[in-house]
């Protein structure tokens, strides 16, 4: 796909295109349709994450709660996305030792229990050993810095789906 066949796309067809970028939210894409178009791939990512950012904070925290737990429920049942699937791969996530796991469900248990919604951390851009370390480092952190904290990751995560749309 080509940034040229982005700026030409309706808004539907846009969003079909674009919506994964966001996991589970295509109202992202959706929203960021009429700022076309768009310079480059960076212009582009950057108009969506603003249009995440201007989004009203309950509306934030549902995208933060639309990302799946790390070595989760349901990537132990198969059933992440693809995207999630390959990102968590990527990581090894896939392939923990049994206590690696169990560290991964109590940090998982511990940050829903103090923030609400789940860990997010760009996890194709850390090994497992550094989302661990981040995971019990910012379990200090108070909401506020969590919450922008999970923002800034996912668009990150956004960035790297763009990227592999583009080059598909």
């Amino acid at each position: 796909m080509t940034l040229a066949e982005i700026n030409s796309f309706d808004r539907a067809t846009f969003t079909a295109a674009l919506g994964h970028l966001f996991e589970h939210s295509p109202w992202v894409a959706a929203e960021t349709w009429d700022k076309r178009p768009f310079r480059g791939a960076g212009d582009l990512l950057a108009k969506l994450c603003a249009t995440m950012l201007a989004a009203p904070a309950p509306r934030q925290l549902a995208l933060i709660q639309a990302h799946p737990d790390l070595a989760g429920r349901l990537a132990r049942e198969k059933r992440l996305t693809s995207d999630s699937n390959q990102e968590q791969a990527s990581a090894g996530l896939d392939r923990l030792a049994v206590a690696e796991l169990a560290e991964f469900q109590r940090l998982n248990a511990a940050y829903r229990g103090k923030f609400g919604f789940p860990f997010v951390i760009c996890a194709r851009l850390n090994a497992k050993s550094a989302i661990l370390a981040a995971m019990q480092s910012r379990l200090t952190n108070d909401p506020a810095t969590e919450h922008a904290a999970a923002l800034t990751e996912i668009g990150k995560i956004a960035g790297l789906r763009l990227e592999d749309l583009l080059k598909a």
